[in-house]
């Protein structure tokens, strides 16, 4: 690695680790309101009803989608979409610099929820089950979080290299569906409520907005040339 790269990725991380730690701070402090401060007030007083709400509607069709949709969320689904979309990047842009940037989307966010969620100890909601995950770990969503930093990462970019605004707004939408998709199905399958998805949704985009400063702004990230 040469001296020009090391002082590019050095620049990248020590503009983008006093963020990630205000972020996370955030989010262990919103936990810990949620958990104590507001645990008695509106809307929280209404989840546990919301949850089984959502469990009502079980069936073993839908147990199966909802099934499906969570394992786009789980390692090997989010390896899988990194893999392909970083090497056609590669190809169509010629840089890395979309592939760091998804790369370090993903393991930030990673780094917030699991910092959150051992600090944060919130119980699952009392509904029968579809998965089985660690009982106080409810706040935030990892797979939430971890669907919004890539699929949104991916919008991010490809926004980026379009022209007209509607292009730009197609592409959100589109990619955006995935991790609602998954917020939704992590409250069907009895794993989180629904404050837990809603604030995975902070966790992705806060992750992607630093993120996007330290490696996509060139006057930033010390990246002056598109190689």
């Amino acid at each position: 690695m040469t001296t020009d790269r090391v002082r590019r990725l050095s620049t990248i991380v020590t503009s983008a680790i006093l963020p990630l730690a205000v972020l996370t701070a955030g989010m262990i402090g919103l936990g810990f309101l949620v958990t104590h401060a507001l645990v008695n007030s509106w809307p929280f007083t209404t989840e546990d009803n919301m949850v089984r709400a959502f469990v009502a509607t079980r069936t073993p069709t839908m147990d199966r989608v909802s099934d499906l949709v969570s394992l786009i969320a789980y390692t090997v689904g989010l390896s899988t979409v990194l893999i392909f979309v970083g090497c056609a990047m590669r190809i169509f842009y010629h840089r890395w610099r979309e592939n760091l940037f998804l790369s370090a989307a993903l393991l930030a966010q990673a780094v917030v929820f699991k910092t959150t969620a051992s600090i944060v100890a919130r119980a699952r909601p009392p509904v029968p089950k579809l998965d089985v995950f660690p009982p106080m770990q409810s706040f935030p969503s990892g797979h939430t979080a971890a669907a919004v930093a890539l699929y949104g990462g991916i919008a991010v970019i490809l926004a980026m290299h379009v022209q007209t605004r509607m292009q730009k707004v197609v592409w959100w939408a589109v990619l955006l569906i995935v991790p609602v998709a998954v917020a939704i199905s992590r409250v069907y399958r009895g794993m989180h409520y629904p404050s837990d998805v809603i604030a995975s949704f902070l966790v992705g985009v806060g992750c992607l907005w630093i993120l996007k400063r330290a490696i996509l702004t060139p006057a930033r990230s010390g990246w002056v040339s598109t190689s």
